[in-house]
Parts: structure tokens; C-alpha cells; sequence
């Protein structure tokens, strides 16, 4: 697929964005907090610039602790709870954005080539050959 944007929102439709594709990476990440956080194995999660998101509707922000201590904001819809963002400290320096790629409107095409907190994930999850695997995070915002 060519596109050069993608659009997605939340289940109820309250939350719609808009993200330039492809974007910068797609990861996945299985910290403890994205299992609970998705309800899953892992959390698939794209980065842009953060001039490339526009968003439209309301999003409640929870802040979360990384394993650093660092502050996590993790941003969803108040209504029906979709995870839409995540931004950190670090992301906003490097002018950047992390957006749950599960929400996107068609999500048929998507390959995450890193995932990263593998050491916490689940033991029956296993990645491509040639993708990058990471124990933990390492130089990811």
C-alpha cells in the first residue's frame, strides 16, 4: 500500500486521528504495563512526528511509570476506553508521537519489525527471523 495517510479512532468513535504513512516505526512492545494497558500479549505501537498526528475529540491521559521511573502518558478515549497515544518525555524531545496502530482503520498490512520487552512477554509469542528483538527497550523515546 502507498498511502500517505492513515486514519483510525477509538471503538466508539468519539476519538478519530489521522497519521502520515508509513510511519517512522512499528513496534511491539510487551512491558507489563502495554499487556494490561491492551488486554494483550503485547501493544502495537507506531511512531511519527508529531506535526504528522492530527486528532480530533477528547482524550483522558493516565500517567504511567516506565521501569526507569520515567513518566509515561498513556492517552484513550474516556467513553469507551481505546488506548489512542502514548507520549514520554523523551518522545516529545525528539518530536516525536507514539499512537496504538491496533486502532487504525485497516490494520491488514502491518508488520512490526522491533519488539521490544521481550523479557517480559509471554513465553508463547515468538518473532520473525530477521526482526529485531529486544529484552528490554533500548533507545526508543
Amino acid at each position: 500500500m502507498t498511502d500517505t495517510k492513515r486514519e483510525g479512532g477509538c471503538l466508539c468513535g468519539a476519538v478519530r486521528y489521522e497519521v502520515s504513512w508509513p510511519p517512522m516505526m512499528l513496534v511491539t512492545c510487551a512491558c507489563t504495563n502495554c499487556q494490561k494497558q491492551s488486554g494483550a500479549a503485547a501493544s502495537v505501537v507506531g511512531a511519527v512526528a508529531r506535526d504528522a498526528l492530527v486528532l480530533s475529540g477528547t482524550l483522558k491521559t493516565y500517567e504511567d511509570r516506565a521501569a526507569s521511573g520515567n513518566a509515561v502518558y498513556r492517552q484513550f478515549c474516556p467513553d469507551c476506553g481505546s488506548p489512542i497515544l502514548t507520549d514520554t518525555k523523551a518522545a516529545r524531545e525528539g518530536n516525536m508521537i507514539f499512537f496504538k496502530a491496533g486502532t487504525l482503520d485497516d490494520t491488514a498490512d502491518l508488520a512490526p519489525t522491533m519488539h521490544c520487552w521481550t523479557a517480559s512477554g509471554q513465553r508463547w509469542v515468538h518473532y520473525p527471523q530477521g526482526d529485531i528483538v529486544m529484552q528490554r527497550q533500548e533507545g526508543l523515546g
